[in-house]
């Protein structure tokens, strides 16, 4: 469950595991280190980013299921490329209109409309417009480990997954949870944040390699 869960585009992935006009954030009433805050800020002042994750999916019994590491980039609104450098490479790109699911060992193209895709997954807090209130119900969930975490259950109940959980720095993401239906967790840790740097625009275009299975849904 590595790109799946950031931002559900089928059923299964290629190795098998299962997987607008802006409304501010209704925050005004949260401290100021709250997250709920933070995250506030997060969506209205940071135009574009990119920095490094890994993240873990756990079983229910709390055990590492399987690890994955790479990069992120992204400019508002609904451009994003994340993708997965170890164990195996794959790849996830949006170009603000489509989806794009790239894995490089079965050469397998998953195309999608991004609007399908995108409004409410773990990809629309970060990579999203903050119209967040639309499609997740959003609370503070206190202090741990030094962050500060709020909660965004999902209104949908076709989600694909029960809540996410975000934990903040001094105004940058720096854990999220996501718990799917299945009772699993992925945990992702964001660091090396560049916030509004010039990020070359063909990072958001994708063609897909020559040769490669196009599966367009």
């Amino acid at each position: 469950m590595l790109l799946a869960c950031l931002a559900p585009l089928c059923a299964m992935n290629a190795h098998g595991q299962t997987g607008a006009t802006a409304v501010p954030l209704q925050a005004e009433s949260a401290p100021q280190g709250a997250a709920l805050s933070q995250l506030q800020r997060f969506v209205a002042d940071t135009r574009s980013a990119r920095g490094e994750f890994s993240q873990r999916t756990l079983r229910g019994a709390g055990q590492t299921a399987e690890s994955a590491s790479g990069t992120f980039a992204f400019a508002r609104p609904g451009k994003f490329r994340w993708e997965v450098l170890k164990p195996y490479e794959q790849l996830m790109v949006a170009d603000g209109e489509r989806l794009y699911f790239f894995d490089k060992d079965l050469n397998q193209v998953t195309e999608r409309k991004l609007a399908d895709s995108l409004g409410a997954s773990p990809a629309a807090i970060l990579f999203g417009a903050n119209d967040l209130q639309r499609s997740f119900t959003l609370t503070e969930a206190g202090e741990r480990d030094g962050l500060a975490w709020l909660d965004a259950l999902p209104k949908s109940k076709d989600a694909g997954f029960e809540r996410i959980a975000i934990g903040f720095r001094d105004g940058l993401p720096e854990a999220m949870e996501v718990l799917d239906a299945f009772g699993r967790t992925t945990r992702f840790a964001f660091r090396a944040i560049e916030r509004n740097p010039a990020i070359d625009p063909g990072a958001f275009r994708f063609v897909a390699p020559k040769g490669a299975d196009v599966i367009r849904q």
